[in-house]
């Protein structure tokens, strides 16, 4: 097991993630495209060699960042995700049958995670009914409309990335960022945080804390992510 420093703390993303990861686990790892993605705990989970994994993320990264490390080394058996256009190795891998996917609407996909870390075993939307995603499911009239029965999405290891963290593990992050690393924390067995900033208990005023510690097992700190921008779009000179 890698060695805590201090508590919840550990000294690197590999030592957060030793005696921790597995073959054949089901992962959730936080993140919206590039954005709110913990890179450390990513590019160590590329180290650990771990493979056959199942991960629950928005989308894989880039090809060559992010998730999309993982592809490229083929640790990935099966993404449960929804939006995945921005990643060409992705796709050749999907449409030449050497990866799974479970395609989820967006918004189908955050509360799939958040009944998850609820004890909800399920819930019934309309999205998605009559469509490829309904295809084998259960499906139930209310009020004169048809409604598709989902079920929660649970995870052996959470990696999420927050802003700030103290030492008992509370979280804050930063604006968009947040985007599903709540949830995917709260659907995890065990939760790892990267943060860029670790203060002390009290420190962090109650009302700003987005992530109770409860959810979050082990924190390790990167203060200068990389931080990459999958698409940069600027306004030409004179328009």
């Amino acid at each position: 097991m890698g060695d805590a420093l201090v508590g919840k703390q550990y000294a690197s993303a590999a030592a957060a993630l030793d005696g921790l990861v597995a073959d054949g686990q089901t992962l959730a790892v936080g993140g919206f495209g590039l954005c709110g993605i913990p890179e450390a705990l990513i590019a160590a989970l590329r180290d650990s060699g771990a493979k056959h994994l199942t991960v629950i993320s928005n989308n894989a990264g880039v090809d060559g960042f992010g998730l999309g490390q993982l592809l490229g080394t083929r640790q990935i058996r099966k993404m449960i995700s929804s939006y995945v256009g921005e990643n060409k190795e992705f796709e050749r891998q999907f449409l030449a049958g050497e990866l799974e996917l479970e395609f989820n609407p967006q918004g189908t996909l955050a509360e799939r995670l958040r009944a998850g870390g609820a004890g909800i075993p399920a819930f019934f939307t309309a999205t998605g009914y009559g469509t490829v995603v309904a295809e084998g499911k259960e499906t139930r009239e209310f009020d004169g409309r048809m409604y598709v029965m989902e079920t929660a999405l649970k995870a052996d290891v959470s990696l999420v990335k927050a802003w700030k963290a103290d030492k008992a593990g509370n979280l804050v992050f930063r604006k968009t960022a947040r985007n599903f690393n709540p949830a995917c924390a709260m659907a995890g067995k065990v939760c790892v945080a990267e943060v860029e900033e670790l203060v002390e208990i009290g420190d962090l005023d109650p009302d700003h804390v987005h992530l109770p510690g409860i959810y979050v097992q082990r924190i390790v700190v990167n203060p200068t992510p990389e931080k990459r921008i999958e698409q940069r779009t600027i306004r030409q000179e004179g328009n």
